[in-house]
């Protein structure tokens, strides 16, 4: 009889291969109980989750993993697709995200449209674009698996100490703690466009500065 529930493991994250055909129901209890066997392996890790063999809705990926932080000790920062690309992008944002004070990370998954706002205590990964006209707002640190076109305020308590992360960094307004950053004019929409990098906005001596990241950087930060 195969696994209807089959979980692999590559850097920083895993992947759950789901059975198609098994009643999705049914489909919870064989995870709850596999992720129950592996808790001792596990424990209090910080994980990225992707799913394979089986098509899942919003709702479903919620509710998966619900199912598995509340059979382990696991804690699923947000969920990735396996392609390398994602991936790589994925463990870029890891990297930014300082877990050790004891609060958990968010994610979410999708594109703020024009007029959305989207505020949380935690810190946040979101797997999408902030679009003209749409804002997200952190007490803590933001990280966008997309391009930040919009709106971003970090450390929203008042805190200079957060940053924000995005892997096209052009903002309309860009607020940490209590800097506001100046962005530079918009180009024309017919220009060439330059090849995308990922940057971080950090205030560095009560100003927010926006560099690429770099490992050089990154180890000067923490």
């Amino acid at each position: 009889m195969k696994n209807s529930v089959v979980i692999k493991s590559f850097q920083n994250g895993i992947s759950l291969h789901l059975d198609k055909e098994m009643p999705f129901e049914q489909l919870l209890e064989e995870i709850s109980l596999k992720f129950r066997e592996s808790s001792g392996f596990f424990k209090n890790a910080k994980m990225a989750l992707s799913f394979e063999g089986r098509e899942l809705t919003d709702d479903e990926e919620k509710t998966v993993v619900e199912k598995i932080t509340a059979s382990s000790d696991l804690n699923i920062i947000c969920l990735v697709g396996k392609d390398n690309n994602t991936n790589q992008n994925y463990l870029k944002a890891l990297q930014m995200i300082n877990y050790d004070d004891g609060k958990e990370g968010q994610f979410y998954r999708g594109t703020l449209k024009n007029g959305q706002v989207l505020e949380t205590e935690s810190s946040i990964v979101i797997i999408g674009d902030i679009n003209p006209g749409a804002t997200i707002i952190s007490t803590r640190d933001i990280i966008i698996l997309g391009g930040l076109y919009g709106e971003a305020y970090a450390g929203a308590t008042g805190n200079d100490g957060h940053f924000v992360v995005a892997l096209e960094m052009s903002p309309e307004k860009l607020t940490i703690g209590d800097f506001k950053y100046k962005a530079k004019e918009k180009t024309s929409k017919w220009s060439i466009k330059l090849k995308v990098q990922p940057k971080i906005a950090y205030v560095k001596e009560e100003t927010i500065v926006v560099e690429p990241i770099t490992k050089e950087l990154l180890s000067g930060m923490y």
